[in-house]
């Protein structure tokens, strides 16, 4: 790990070393986290496991990317990410989180959301999308819900990404300044830009009300995206016991047929233009 003096924030807490990891280091590490992942879900499929897990934060926390890190080199048919868009109108109409439970795990799975249910804590209740009884019932119910997940044996586990007020504006400016990320940036964001301290009393209510010893929150400081991306996952994979069944596996390629006894038709392939 890159080596950097730690600083104290205004509330005294420690934040992440000063300097920013550097890409060697990080990529090391990622690989060898990989390799844990891939182990991680032989063994999910294995057990018959289900594992859900939430990534909840400020706009432009990274959770994008921390999520994309973690499931890069794993199958998407195990690690399946959930990312809803906004209710329809149909859906407005149903229970709350009704819509949010066709996509539980079922055995061998992963779910990620990319947001979840934790929206009418957050976003709505900001924004003004429901009312704040809508609000304050939901954080009541919440922990109900969650037990009854974890009671049909469901491993949930709940990420919240915090990012400082001047790395948010960084980040969001870069949106609108990279061709490549202006997709990133919603309307959405744009309106909850100035909202800064409503968003922050609106978290700490979430936390008081709905971290709970069955659903604990666990929160990450995401000032280095590559830090917090290797952070979570490291912390995933030691909130669920694996075994390495790799180990024991000695695989070896068949012996090919020949190749040549068949001649290849002379299609007329359209070919892609080789421009590189």
């Amino acid at each position: 790990m890159a080596k950097g003096a730690k600083k104290k924030d205004k509330h005294g807490k420690g934040s992440e070393a000063a300097g920013r990891l550097d890409r060697r280091t990080y990529e090391q590490e990622l690989k060898r986290l990989h390799v844990e992942l891939v182990k991680l879900q032989q063994w999910v499929v294995r057990q018959g496991l289900k594992v859900c897990v939430i990534f909840e934060g400020r706009d432009g926390a990274g959770k994008g990317g921390t999520i994309k890190a973690l499931c890069e080199r794993v199958s998407p048919r195990v690690f399946r990410v959930v990312a809803l868009p906004a209710p329809t109108e149909r859906e407005k109409t149903q229970i709350y989180a009704q819509r949010y439970l066709a996509h539980m795990p079922a055995a061998g799975e992963v779910v990620i959301f990319d947001r979840s249910w934790y929206n009418r804590a957050g976003v709505e209740r900001v924004m003004g999308f429901c009312s704040e009884e809508q609000a304050l019932k939901f954080l009541s119910v919440a922990p109900l819900f969650e037990r009854m997940m974890v009671d049909s044996g469901i491993i949930l586990i709940k990420y919240w990404l915090e990012v400082s007020p001047e790395e948010q504006r960084r980040r969001l400016e870069d949106r609108i300044n990279d061709g490549r990320k202006i997709w990133k940036l919603s309307p959405m964001d744009l309106k909850s830009f100035s909202r800064w301290d409503e968003y922050t009393r609106a978290r700490d209510d979430m936390f008081a009300a709905t971290d709970t010893p069955w659903a604990p929150w666990f929160m990450a400081r995401s000032e280095d995206k590559r830090r917090v991306r290797l952070n979570i996952i490291s912390h995933l994979l030691r909130q669920i016991p694996y075994e390495d069944l790799t180990k024991d596996q000695d695989i070896k390629l068949p012996k090919r047929g020949g190749i040549g006894r068949y001649q290849a038709a002379p299609y007329p392939y359209k070919m892609v233009e080789e421009h590189f």
